[in-house]
């Protein structure tokens, strides 16, 4: 099993979206995957409870405290991949889920404040690659970029200066987003042929190259 913490000390950046559709994407490939909420807000439970017995992911696994993560494996035993959707501005929960991780995922929107606000974040994981021998892998992730505009171009050029890859994949505001998740569901499935399914396609597809 891989785990991938979705992680930003920054909330609104889109962690709760992306790690719940990366879930339906690997599903949806035929590779299982768990959800995990580290989130106190429980944005991810929330959409849970919005799907009802239509849900078509599985149910969502909370983890808000740092002990739970100890349980990790037994929860999600039988899954290729566990997605931990991470808990913005507590640095105890993204310590704890960075532990656990194999990849940790950093979703920035294009603007200068989350560009900075992601310093303290990548400190947490270059300490964690330095006492694992750089076996902890992590990369950023442009989220909700606008399309149409250059922003997306300047955010991954300031962002070089952090020393971490950068995905060629991406998000993009885009209303079936906020709709889907409104009604506990995925991009994948309320549009599957969509501009926004496949964003998710290209990014489960890096994720599973991402070595």
């Amino acid at each position: 099993m891989t785990v991938i913490a979705v992680l930003n000390e920054k909330g609104g950046v889109g962690k709760t979206t992306i790690a719940t559709n990366l879930t339906r994407g690997f599903q949806l490939a035929g590779e299982a995957g768990d959800l995990i909420v580290n989130d106190p807000q429980g944005s991810g439970r929330d959409r849970d409870a919005a799907a009802g017995e239509k849900n078509p992911l599985p149910p969502v696994v909370g983890m808000d405290r740092p002990p739970l993560f100890k349980n990790l494996k037994s929860v999600t035993q039988g899954f290729a991949w566990a997605i931990i959707d991470g808990s913005p501005g507590i640095e105890e929960l993204a310590v704890a889920a960075i532990k656990v991780a194999d990849r940790v995922l950093i979703p920035v929107q294009p603007s200068p404040y989350d560009i900075w606000a992601a310093e303290s974040l990548v400190e947490l994981v270059k300490a964690r690659q330095d006492v694992t021998d750089g076996k902890l892998k992590a990369a950023f992730l442009v989220s909700r970029q606008i399309v149409g505009t250059k922003l997306a171009g300047e955010i991954r050029a300031a962002l070089e200066g952090y020393g971490l890859p950068i995905f060629t994949a991406f998000t993009s505001q885009r209303v079936v987003y906020a709709n889907s998740a409104a009604q506990g569901s995925t991009v994948l499935d309320a549009e599957p042929q969509g501009a926004a399914a496949e964003e998710i396609r290209a990014l489960v597809a890096e994720i599973r190259a991402w070595r």
